[in-house]
């Protein structure tokens, strides 16, 4: 069988993929480190390895950073974001592969499919109308994850009217829910006279990690561990999706059970991030073409890669937003957006943007 042009291209060999990952792991760290370091107040890379040392170990003799403004500014304003940054990027990427696996279209993404418009809906209404309020101080990231996982639910519904859902229908259900959804935000948006709820969601929207803490980091670390490696464990049946239905059936395995339970474990992880850092879009569209230009359209390799390659593209993209405007933030998804967008275009002229062929 012949090599397809991605794969002619890609990384060939277990010893080169995994040299690859290694300076990946090492290029995420040391990116955490530079980034906190990075901003309106410049800090040594020792110090900031100091403090950290000092928080993780308590080594006595840096007991001296462990308190004061530079241990303020490293460990409860920059390392939290520049973490929560990381696992976003990470997470996006993930559900990116996933989703353009579930649907078989290289052009989607968390937001394509409605997911993203439900968590978005969901933290529209906690937030402008209080729904959920009784569940606690985490009441808007509850009803975000829960947008997600109705819509999700409501997708897969959709799909399977008439006959069982296929991944055209699936993407088809997706765009017109997520559609539906986004109306929906933006008629609450709309009618609610609250200007501070407004512009919290107007700033939300733009996408932002300031608001990271180490509590919600935590939850978030967990959902997009724990869905990562799942993910990774089915492998061989996103691997089976990208031959279509027919060739899977004839192969023994009926693929209609897993696109559901993918999806819902997606909602799951995007409701969470969509709460933590708002509406960051191209991130899990573009990172998973750039994982399949190196390493071929195999989910095994691509889905270490890609979620490091996220986690670093996203970081960096943090700090840019920092200092691209002085004494001012721009919203992080504005700048993924301008940096992803002209990506996505160079990707189509190249016609890089398949599983393995030409288109």
């Amino acid at each position: 069988m012949p090599l397809t042009p991605m794969q002619k291209n890609a990384i060939q060999g277990t010893p080169a993929y995994l040299g690859v990952s290694l300076v990946l792991v090492l290029l995420c760290l040391v990116s955490i480190l530079t980034a906190v370091s990075i901003g309106t107040v410049s800090i040594p890379i020792q110090d900031v390895y100091q403090v950290i040392v000092y928080k993780i170990f308590r080594f006595d003799r840096f007991s001296a950073l462990g308190a004061g403004p530079v241990h303020d500014i490293v460990w409860l304003i920059r390392l939290p974001r520049i973490m929560l940054a990381a696992a976003v990027g990470a997470g996006l990427s993930v559900c990116g592969i996933v989703m353009q696996a579930i649907v078989k279209n290289p052009l989607a993404d968390p937001y394509i499919i409605g997911i993203s418009s439900g968590a978005s809906l969901g933290a529209t209404l906690a937030i402008l109308l209080g729904i959920g309020a009784s569940w606690g101080g985490g009441y808007v990231g509850m009803v975000a994850a829960a947008g997600a996982f109705l819509v999700s639910l409501l997708v897969m519904a959709v799909a399977n009217i008439g006959s069982q859902a296929s991944s055209i229908k699936l993407l088809l259900a997706g765009i017109g829910i997520g559609s539906a959804c986004s109306a929906c935000s933006g008629f609450i948006t709309f009618i609610t006279d609250d200007r501070e709820g407004i512009q919290r969601i107007t700033y939300w929207l733009m996408g932002s990690v300031a608001a990271a803490n180490w509590a919600s980091n935590r939850i978030l670390y967990a959902v997009v561990i724990c869905g990562t490696l799942f993910f990774a464990t089915q492998y061989r049946t996103l691997n089976l999706m990208l031959l279509g239905d027919e060739v899977s059936i004839t192969l023994g395995t009926d693929l209609h059970r897993y696109r559901h339970l993918y999806l819902l474990v997606s909602a799951l992880m995007i409701g969470f991030i969509v709460y933590a850092s708002g509406m960051i879009g191209f991130l899990g569209l573009v990172i998973p073409h750039f994982a399949r230009m190196f390493f071929g359209p195999d989910h095994k390799k691509i889905i270490p890669v890609a979620l490091l390659g996220g986690s670093v593209f996203l970081i960096w993209a943090d700090v840019l937003s920092r200092i691209i405007i002085p004494n001012a933030e721009l919203p992080i998804g504005i700048l993924v957006s301008m940096i992803g967008a002209p990506c996505f275009i160079y990707l189509l002229f190249r016609k890089s943007y398949g599983f393995g062929g030409d288109a």
